[in-house]
């Protein structure tokens, strides 16, 4: 029985994705009329405020919104 599971247990473990992903939670704004925006969105690259910074500020402005704030980051 456990020759079977060993090689279940392996293939698992291999089969997983080694990057994990990484969230960042923000806060931003439009303004006129002013509206504030929280969220939380999956970031590529570097996970750390800096990076997630870089990623979030021009995507955001392509939607109208100015970023305030990334309160932080977490690689899960």
């Amino acid at each position: 029985m456990m020759k079977t599971i060993a090689p279940l247990i392996f293939a698992a473990l291999v089969a997983t994705p080694a990057s994990a992903a990484c969230l960042a939670e923000y806060k931003a704004k439009r303004d006129d009329p002013l509206r504030l925006f929280y969220g939380t969105i999956e970031i590529s690259g570097a996970c750390t405020v800096a990076g997630a910074t870089a990623q979030l500020g021009p995507q955001l402005a392509a939607q109208g919104l100015t970023l305030l704030k990334v309160l932080s980051v977490t690689q899960e």
